[in-house]
């Protein structure tokens, strides 16, 4: 069976075909910097790689080059040939604690939950919508970031609000990202030969978000009711003093909508760099000694290494941290910066070996206390297993 899983993120957009349940790996593809400018994406097929350049304004486009992409290299003979797709979508808030078939009521409560993940669901309901035009006799399936952090314990989703928020209107942590977390913790305990574990897993992307995974299953994450929690992200703010908004409503005039913009569209490292939202910008305007990226990266390193050692009290220690997501797998400086700030915790980092881009590494020195590790997240898999099985 033919399995197309379809992975729509705030500024990209993964693909793979699946020969399933063999899990064969058809076509493959990553188109970045969607809504950014100067975007492009990457086709993987038959061993070789194709980099094309495109200007890709929104993820309605991107699904269209996706699907021109499927035509020109004949992956199929029709698009019949694909008989299900799998679609990651960041929040299922209460309502979903595990993977569905898509209907009319399913896709109703994605859009109703774009409140809660105002980048991604939006996306993803596009992606389906266009995929629904496309192949309109495949069976879709939504695969949720969420499902993952559902084994929260009480005192770590509930925030000390009202509690009449909780019930009447579901405001609490449910985190993100929960399919990549997933998939990284299961590897990283293959590694070490055991599930009996304390991991630390970070995908770090332009979202991003690190979770605390106890013997296999999530007990924190840094992503909140919404995915603009946590860590500082591209354009997210991360953690702010929460009267601060109420303060700049007052001050400026600014609309509730006003307000949601500025801190998903136009903070995090957009905003202090005064240069981009892209981590690999920041590490060019560092290189030529651009003082504002200078203190963009040092804040961002910042974040990551305080959620880092708050888990690592939490779960009274850490048998291995994982790097993941774009920039997890791909910045080098990243990776050593943060890692030679957990130095306090033993943490001895193996340059050379942490001098790597998208491969699954051990890039810890022998002698360091915590083993730290890259491994390349693979949510698409994840998706087509689960579509798989709903498709069965």
């Amino acid at each position: 069976m033919k399995v197309l899983s379809v992975n729509a993120g705030s500024s990209s957009l993964k693909f793979q075909l699946y020969e399933m349940p063999e899990e064969k790996v058809l076509i493959s593809g990553l188109m970045e910097r969607i809504g950014i400018g100067n975007s492009f994406y990457t086709i993987k097929i038959n061993g070789k790689k194709i980099k094309k350049e495109k200007e890709l304004d929104n993820h309605a486009t991107a699904f269209k080059v996706l699907v021109d992409e499927l035509k020109e290299n004949k992956v199929v003979d029709s698009l019949d040939d694909i008989k299900a797709i799998g679609n990651r979508v960041a929040q299922g808030g209460d309502y979903f604690d595990k993977s569905v078939v898509i209907d009319d009521d399913v896709l109703d409560k994605i859009n109703e939950l774009s409140c809660f993940a105002p980048l991604h669901n939006p996306a993803a309901v596009v992606a389906i919508k266009a995929a629904k035009q496309v192949f309109p006799n495949a069976l879709q399936t939504a695969v949720f970031d969420t499902a993952f952090h559902k084994t929260m314990p009480k005192e770590n989703y509930l925030y000390a609000l009202p509690y009449s928020w909780y019930t009447d209107y579901k405001v609490r942590r449910y985190g993100a990202h929960g399919t990549s977390h997933k998939y990284v913790a299961q590897r990283a305990n293959e590694l070490l030969g055991r599930n009996d574990t304390k991991l630390i897993t970070c995908h770090i992307g332009n979202g991003a978000s690190i979770s605390a995974v106890l013997n296999g299953k999530c007990i924190n994450t840094s992503m909140g009711l919404t995915p603009n929690a946590g860590l500082i992200m591209g354009t997210r703010c991360g953690d702010i003093d929460a009267s601060i908004i109420p303060y700049m409503m007052e001050k400026t005039g600014m609309s509730a909508k006003d307000i949601d913009k500025a801190i998903n569209k136009e903070s995090g490292l957009l905003a202090i760099s005064r240069k981009s939202s892209d981590s690999r910008d920041i590490e060019d305007g560092i290189a030529q000694g651009d003082e504002n990226c200078i203190l963009a990266q040092k804040m961002y390193v910042r974040r990551i290494t305080d959620y880092i050692a708050k888990y690592y009290v939490e779960m009274q220690g850490c048998d291995a941290i994982v790097f993941t997501a774009g920039i997890g797998e791909k910045s080098i400086d990243t990776r050593r910066d943060v890692l030679n700030e957990l130095k306090v915790l033993g943490v001895k980092l193996d340059n050379e070996a942490n001098n790597v881009k998208g491969e699954e590494r051990l890039i810890s020195a022998p002698d360091s206390t915590i083993k730290c590790y890259v491994i390349p997240t693979d949510e698409e898999v994840m998706i087509a297993r689960d579509t798989y099985e709903l498709a069965k």
